[in-house]
């Protein structure tokens, strides 16, 4: 066993424990957990298991196993782009809709905004 073979699982185990410790506070969802745990778990695994670089050259019909993790790395960016991307959309929309509806209370327009004795 070489020294990353150690490491990369030791990082892994502490990464996944700080993912879903944040999980338990409340602090990220399970699904960010589910990815991170999924990240990390890939991570050691590969280290634990060199071999499996193999198979993904030979399933992504890449000859090169370094240019087979790059390709497969940037898809995986492009994902979590796209992840990201709507998860700030839909903070957009969240954040237009309760500025509206301050906006519509102070304005007065609302009526659980206006006063009960002038109903």
């Amino acid at each position: 066993m070489t020294p990353y073979q150690i490491a990369a699982p030791l990082l892994s185990l502490l990464a996944l424990m700080y993912a879903w410790n944040l999980v338990l506070r409340q602090k990220k969802t399970i699904w960010e957990a589910l990815l991170w745990t999924l990240f990390w778990g890939g991570i050691a695994f590969i280290a634990l298991k060199p071999d499996v670089l193999s198979y993904l050259s030979v399933a992504t019909g890449i000859k090169d196993q370094v240019n087979a993790i790059f390709v497969t790395s940037i898809g995986i960016l492009f994902f979590f782009v796209f992840y990201v991307i709507i998860r700030i959309e839909e903070l957009h929309q969240r954040f237009a809709r309760i500025i509206r509806e301050m906006a519509l209370r102070e304005a007065g327009m609302r009526e659980d905004a206006v006063p009960e004795d002038k109903r």
